[in-house]
C-alpha cells in the first residue's frame, strides 16, 4: 500500500477527548488502504509548562543546562504519541509508539536547535511491514553522541517531512488549526483567500515571513520533492498543496500573498568606515549570540562614512544593541534603536523579470497613508519595514491592489 506520513500539531491535541477525535481520522484513513505513519507534537502548551518548570527548578541565577532541557522537552511528544497509541488500539487497530530516536531520526549535536542529519527508516519500514500504524514523537532526534536533541520551535513540521523524504511517502499531510494557506492573515484582511496550491519557493519565502509552516519543512520538501498538505485538523475543508512549480497547470497571479511579520526592531549605526570587513565586524558577533539580522540596508556616502541599517526580532533588540555597540567600527557615528515596527511583503514567481510590481506596491502603500522606513527585495519578493500600527492597512491595500481579493486567487 502508499505511505502517507502526517502531523498532528499541539492545537489540535491539547486534550484526551481531542486525541480521540483525530485518533479516529487516523483509523478512518489507515482503512482507506494506506499505511500510515503519523508525527505528533506535544499537547497543548505543555513545551512552555516544560520550560516554566526547567527555570523554577533551576532558579533565577542559573540558565539549565541544555542537554538537560531537550531530554526534559522531548518528553512533551512522548506523552501525545502514547496516549495516540492507546486512543487507536481501543479503537481496533494495531498501532506501535516510537520516540524520534526509536524511529531512526539522526541528528547533529546542538542542543535546542539541532538538525536531522539522517532519517534510518529500517524500524519505520518493519512496523508497517507487520501491519501497524505507526505514531511518532516529532520534534526530536538522537545525535552522535547518544544524546536526545530537540528540533527547534515547529520541530514536528520538519520531523514529518524528513520521514516522508526517507520513506518515499506519497505524501506529506499537515494537520493543524487553519485549513490552508492563505494570501495574507485572515484576522488582518477579511477576505484573505486560501490557495487551492503553491510552489515550494514561494511557500518558502512566506513561511520565513510568519505563515503558518516551519521554513525547514519546507526546504527539505523542495529538496526531495515531498509534495505537502496543509489542511485543518477538525473542518472537512480541502487544504493547500505544496509542491513543485513544474507541476503548477498555470501563475494564476504574478504576486501570490501578501505577508505579514510584527514585532520587528531596527538598529541604525551612523557613520562607519566604507572599507572592506566592517560589515563582517558588526554581523559576526551577532551571529554568534544567536540573533538572526533580517533586513540590511547600506548607504555610503561620498565622505568615505556610510550609514548601515538592519531589523531583528523585537524580543533581541536589547541583546543585538548591545552587542552592536560593542563593535569599534561602530563608535564614529553612534548606534541607535528602535521598536514599533512591522514587516509587509508582497511574494510571487510570477515578479521574476517582469517591471512594474515595485512601483504598484509603493503606490498602493502611499495611496493608504503608510510610510515606508526601509525596503528590500529578492527575486520573489520585495519588503517594506513600516510602522507597526500601520500594518492591517498596508495589508489590506495592497492585497486589493494585486487583485488577491479575487475568486481566482484560491
Amino acid at each position: 500500500m502508499p505511505v502517507v506520513v502526517q502531523k498532528y500539531g499541539g492545537s489540535s491535541l491539547a486534550t484526551a477527548e481531542k486525541i480521540r477525535v483525530v485518533a479516529g481520522k487516523i483509523c478512518a484513513r489507515r482503512s482507506s488502504g494506506v499505511d500510515l505513519v503519523v508525527v505528533v507534537s506535544a499537547m497543548g502548551d505543555t513545551t512552555d509548562d516544560l520550560i516554566a518548570l526547567a527555570r523554577l527548578a533551576s532558579g533565577p541565577s542559573h540558565v539549565p543546562d541544555p542537554r538537560e532541557m531537550d531530554t526534559l522537552l522531548s518528553t512533551g511528544e512522548l506523552v501525545t504519541a502514547t496516549l495516540m497509541a492507546i486512543a487507536i488500539r481501543s479503537m481496533g487497530h494495531d498501532v506501535v509508539s516510537l520516540s524520534g530516536p526509536q524511529a531512526g531520526v539522526r541528528t547533529d549535536s546542538r542542543h535546542g536547535s539541532a538538525r536531522i542529519a539522517d532519517i534510518d527508516t529500517t524500524r519505520l519500514k518493519r512496523e508497517l511491514g507487520s501491519g501497524k500504524i505507526v505514531i511518532v514523537a516529532g520534534f526530536q532526534g538522537l545525535a552522535e553522541t547518544e544524546d536526545v536533541t530537540t528540533l527547534g520551535r515547529g520541530g514536528s513540521d520538519t520531523t514529518a517531512v524528513a520521514i516522508a523524504a526517507g520513506l518515499k511517502a506519497s505524501r506529506c499531510e499537515i494537520f493543524t488549526d487553519v485549513d490552508g494557506i492563505y494570501t495574507t492573515d485572515p484576522r488582518l484582511v477579511p477576505d484573505a483567500r486560501k490557495l487551492r496550491e503553491i510552489g515550494y519557493e514561494e511557500m518558502l519565502e512566506l513561511a520565513s515571513l510568519g505563515a503558518k509552516m516551519n521554513p525547514r519543512s519546507i526546504e527539505l520538501g523542495a529538496v526531495y520533492d515531498v509534495e505537502i498538505l496543509v489542511a485543518s485538523t477538525f473542518e472537512d475543508k480541502p487544504g493547500t498543496l505544496i509542491h513543485g512549480e513544474s507541476r503548477m497547470m498555470e501563475v494564476r497571479k504574478a504576486v501570490t500573498g501578501v505577508a505579514v511579520t510584527r514585532n520587528v526592531g531596527k538598529i541604525m549605526v551612523r557613520g562607519v568606515e566604507d572599507r572592506p570587513g566592517v560589515a563582517a565586524e558588526i554581523f559576526e558577533p551577532l551571529a554568534e549570540a544567536g540573533i538572526s539580522v533580517d533586513v540590511i540596508v547600506q548607504n555610503a556616502g561620498a565622505d568615505g562614512k556610510a550609514d548601515i541599517s538592519f531589523t531583528v526580532a523585537e524580543g533581541d533588540l536589547d541583546r543585538a544593541l548591545a552587542i552592536t555597540e560593542r563593535c569599534q567600527s561602530c563608535s564614529a557615528g553612534g548606534v541607535t534603536g528602535g521598536r514599533g515596527f512591522s514587516k509587509v511583503s508582497i511574494v510571487g514567481t510570477g515578479m521574476t523579470n517582469s517591471p512594474g510590481y515595485a512601483a504598484r506596491m509603493f503606490r498602493a502603500l502611499s495611496a493608504a497613508g503608510v510610510n515606508i522606513d526601509m525596503i528590500t527585495t529578492s527575486e520573489i519578493r520585495i519588503t517594506c519595514i513600516i510602522d507597526a500600527p500601520l500594518v492591517e492597512k498596508a495589508a489590506r491595500s495592497l492585497h486589493r491592489a494585486f487583485g488577491l481579493h479575487e475568486a481566482s486567487a484560491g
